[in-house]
């Protein structure tokens, strides 16, 4: 009996939700039908403003350049512009930079002297006189060459000069003739760049296949100092002042252009450090310091300079904890320069100076770093003068005079 009731009371509950579904079916049917009868009365009313601006006559796109095109029954006008400050600097700057090529003559078995591409890397041509351009170049990239050739963005390949390079500053400056050339490069400052601004880098990466590439980024450091050991013996004969960017800067890309925003030339590319664990960081030698480069190996093909014989390195590429633990350095010493090594026979060496000295001054001036060091002795001083170094030895504070002599390569 219980059964039978609960049976009952369901049976009826599902009689109940059939009658509510099946009006409210015909309902939702008859209302769809009402707007889809009134739907073209609505749109002649002008009553549906986004429909009617989708069907509007013509289905053109007016681009920025005065063309159209079709699409699907809309209408609009759009103005692209493609141009932007980069594209603009790079199509200005790119013909003045140029590929260089290294052809090298060799002899074969039948002592018949073949020449060939031995090879390539970029320059810029930073001048025109007399009916004679400029090209300045890394010193690497010419340097065995028994001929030199020029390759203007045009393709376009003429017989180049080579006029003294300067295996320190890796700086060559090249000669050619300047009838065919359009563009010359405008120089730039490097001292006024600052770090994290915009530079691009043109040059030939991988050879004159892709002449004028053109690669972006920022300057990510400035008067960064990198010892260059030239002889191979495990020591540094010198360190490089370069400008350190993360533009991409690969073989071939040695001795274009990096500029700034303006189109201005801030320094030559130069080396890439292709480790790894380093990569994005490539160099370029600045402006400021290769001009008077520049300059001396254009009118004497060489470029002597003062010497000491010193292997140094900035103070603070020591931890400060080193600078009482080994270096014995009293508190108020808060820059230098501490010789890691002396040249036997040098001025230095004659002088006085030992391993571990650290030099605080160059004749009463305070010196913070070896870029401190190399401005005073290659900007101030010249062969056969005397300078007055202050240094500190074993907490101790000493004065010494060296007699500067040449160093010509």
């Amino acid at each position: 009996m219980g059964y039978y009731d609960d049976h009952h009371q369901v049976n009826r509950s599902n009689r109940r939700k059939q009658g509510w579904f099946l009006p409210s079916l015909i309902g939702a049917v008859i209302g769809a039908l009402i707007i889809i009868l009134a739907l073209p009365a609505l749109q002649a009313a002008d009553l549906l403003p986004f429909y009617s601006d989708q069907q509007e006559a013509g289905n053109e796109i007016t681009q920025g350049n005065g063309d159209t095109e079709t699409q699907g029954g809309t209408t609009a006008n759009m103005n692209v512009d493609v141009s932007t400050q980069i594209t603009k600097v790079v199509g200005e700057v790119t013909p003045a930079v140029v590929g260089v090529v290294n052809i090298q003559s060799s002899t074969n078995f039948w002592q018949q002297e073949q020449s060939g591409q031995a090879g390539t890397g970029s320059g810029v041509i930073y001048k025109t006189e007399n009916d004679r351009a400029f090209v300045v170049t890394n010193h690497h990239v010419i340097e065995g060459a028994d001929e030199l050739e020029v390759v203007l963005s045009d393709e376009t390949h003429v017989s180049a000069q080579l006029l003294g390079s300067d295996v320190f500053t890796d700086l060559a400056v090249l000669e050619m003739d300047a009838a065919q050339v359009d563009k010359v490069i405008e120089v730039g400052n490097s001292e006024n760049v600052k770090v994290g601004e915009p530079a691009i880098a043109i040059g030939n990466p991988l050879g004159l296949m892709f002449s004028g590439s053109v690669t972006q980024g920022i300057i990510s450091g400035k008067q960064r100092a990198i010892p260059q050991d030239f002889d191979g013996d495990g020591r540094a004969d010198w360190q490089a002042e370069v400008i350190q960017t993360d533009a991409a800067i690969n073989p071939g890309n040695s001795g274009g252009a990096l500029i700034n925003m303006s189109g201005q030339l801030i320094g030559i590319n130069s080396m890439k450090i292709a480790q790894s664990s380093v990569e994005g960081i490539g160099f370029a030698i600045p402006i400021d310091s290769a001009t008077p480069i520049i300059e001396q190996l254009e009118q004497e093909g060489t470029v002597t300079r003062p010497y000491l014989g010193v292997e140094a390195y900035s103070l603070e590429e020591v931890a400060q904890v080193e600078w009482q633990r080994k270096l014995n350095l009293p508190k108020d010493v808060e820059g230098g320069i501490y010789l890691r090594s002396i040249e036997p026979m040098s001025p230095a060496d004659q002088a006085g100076l030992q391993e571990l000295d650290v030099i605080t001054e160059l004749d009463g001036e305070p010196i913070q770093d070896v870029i401190g060091l190399r401005k005073h002795l290659y900007q101030e001083k010249q062969v056969g003068d005397e300078m007055a170094i202050t240094y500190y030895r074993d907490g101790e504070r000493r004065e010494t005079t060296v007699s500067l002599s040449s160093q010509e390569y």
